[in-house]
């Protein structure tokens, strides 16, 4: 797979490429990653890439003509049908089943924005599809870019140590993992789950889906109504739902009678 990355700073997604499992899939060739400094396309003696927007307001905007370029530019270097992708704070939220998408792709480009972000006609003319890693502001697209290649990277054929990692990750089937335990077995009198050391693994993989439908309705709730597991995996979801179902049908019960007893 290949990506290119439009930013004002090359050397800081550069240097995040060397560690980890991004830097292990560019080592084996599965992956390369090329920057393009929309500086380089500039055309005054300054190098201006920005602007005051129209309109007044604060901070700068950046500017299209140097902009533009440095996409196309980076764009020609893909192969054919790579998606051009902003990081930008509108897009739409980026999550796993998005990741599998673009890395079923040969190439994507990223534009990493900076200042209040970039001149609108840049995203008409220029950007197919806009993503947005979280609810929140950072200082530039970089490090959303870098977060978009690590996601892409590990789904890699190849990038894995353990090619399994990747399908039992977080979100694979829109629920949070369970929890994990190495050794020891027993730290500051806290013990591993019993099930983990038995041996059973039919047994183990039933426990990890419970907890994993369990935390996922006790952290993000939100991920069980929009969660389209298969399997053992959906079996666990509706066991839990009928579970919770009775339980709170048995503390409304519960209630009902305390309150025609009048405690």
């Amino acid at each position: 797979m290949k990506i290119e990355v439009v930013t004002l700073f090359p050397r800081m997604i550069a240097v995040a490429l060397e560690f980890g499992i991004v830097g292990r899939a560019i080592g084996r060739g599965l992956l390369s990653v090329g920057t393009e400094d929309p500086r380089a396309h500039a055309t005054d003696a300054h190098r201006t890439v920005d602007d005051r927007p129209y309109g007044g307001g604060p901070g700068m905007v950046m500017k299209p003509e140097p902009l533009l370029a440095a996409i196309r530019a980076a764009h020609a270097r893909l192969p054919a049908g790579s998606p051009r992708v902003y990081l930008s704070a509108q897009g739409r939220p980026f999550r796993q089943a998005q990741a599998q998408e673009l890395a079923a792709l040969p190439g994507v480009l990223l534009l990493a924005g900076r200042y209040e972000g970039v001149d609108e006609r840049v995203i008409e003319l220029g950007i197919d599809l806009e993503l947005s890693v979280g609810d929140y502001v950072v200082s530039g697209g970089e490090l959303p870019a870098l977060t978009v290649i690590d996601a892409l990277a590990r789904l890699l054929p190849g990038a894995l140590g353990d090619e399994r990692s990747s399908l039992d990750d977080s979100f694979v089937q829109g629920l949070l993992e369970g929890p994990h335990y190495t050794r020891p077995e027993v730290f500051e009198g806290r013990s591993v789950p019993p099930v983990l050391l038995s041996g059973d693994h039919a047994d183990i993989r039933r426990w990890r889906l419970e907890q994993s439908v369990a935390r996922t309705a006790e952290r993000r709730p939100d991920l069980l109504a929009r969660a389209r597991p298969t399997g053992a995996a959906r079996r666990a979801l509706d066991e839990f739902q009928t579970g919770a179902s009775s339980d709170a049908g048995a503390g409304a019960a519960s209630a009902a009678g305390r309150e025609d007893r009048g405690d």
